[in-house]
């Protein structure tokens, strides 16, 4: 093995990599290992005991994260002009369509969420090519085609993020930043896992959450104790 780093050596004293964490502790030592100048996310990573190959065994979904994200999400309603008012009430950050729809067909994806309603679907399904490996295309499922576009809106801004699960079998949410208080990190993170918890494939056997880890950008992955985690 080569020589550690001088960040690695100091994670060393503080994190035990071989031991699983209650939650709150670490949500406390995430924050001590960070050792940058910027406000780094807070990422949660769940090894699930799916086969997301099979349709049966995909797990996604949204949750409301209690506290936010702590991000400033910038938000684009596509919709026809009898929506637009209630977008903007909202406080999206962009409404229209066309000329939109054209913006992002020119390579703009200047934005972290895309919200439109089901009767613009059509022209909006033909962005897949360059939504869909950003993860920008609106979904039913995740609450982003609706008629209710105020209320997407607003559930967006307030902290309620989509996850899915990987080819790996791993969820990634982010569930705040490292400036957060411990306990809005604890308390975010707990509102992922007992929605993963709720998601249980009916056809997973097996154990279902094989292991948990909490990192911010920068700093080491910390392992979750699963009892504590879910309880």
């Amino acid at each position: 093995m080569g020589q550690l780093t001088k960040n690695q050596k100091a994670y060393a004293e503080k994190v035990d990599f071989d031991k699983a964490y209650p939650l709150a502790e670490a949500a406390a030592l995430v924050k001590e290992c960070s050792s940058v100048k910027f406000d780094e996310s807070v990422d949660i990573a769940v090894r699930l005991g799916v086969d997301p190959r099979k349709a049966n065994q995909m797990v996604r979904g949204t949750v409301s994260l209690p506290h936010g994200t702590g991000k400033t999400v910038r938000v684009l309603v596509l919709c026809n002009p009898d929506k637009e008012q209630e977008a903007k009430d909202a406080g999206a950050d962009h409404v229209g369509l066309d000329e939109y729809i054209d913006k992002i067909k020119g390579g703009w994806t200047d934005i972290d969420v895309i919200i439109t309603t089901p009767q613009v679907m059509g022209k909006v399904g033909a962005l897949g090519r360059v939504l869909g490996p950003r993860g920008l295309m609106p979904n039913p499922k995740s609450g982003t085609v609706t008629m209710d576009v105020g209320k997407a809106v607003q559930d967006v801004k307030a902290g309620k993020i989509d996850f899915k699960v990987d080819k790996y079998g791993i969820i990634h949410a982010s569930v705040g930043k490292v400036s957060f208080d411990a306990k809005k990190l604890e308390e975010n993170a707990h509102e992922v896992l007992s929605t993963l918890m709720r998601l249980k494939p009916s056809a997973a056997k097996g154990t279902y959450m094989m292991s948990i880890s909490l990192s911010s950008t920068m700093g080491p992955g910390i392992k979750v104790d699963q009892k504590s985690a879910t309880a």
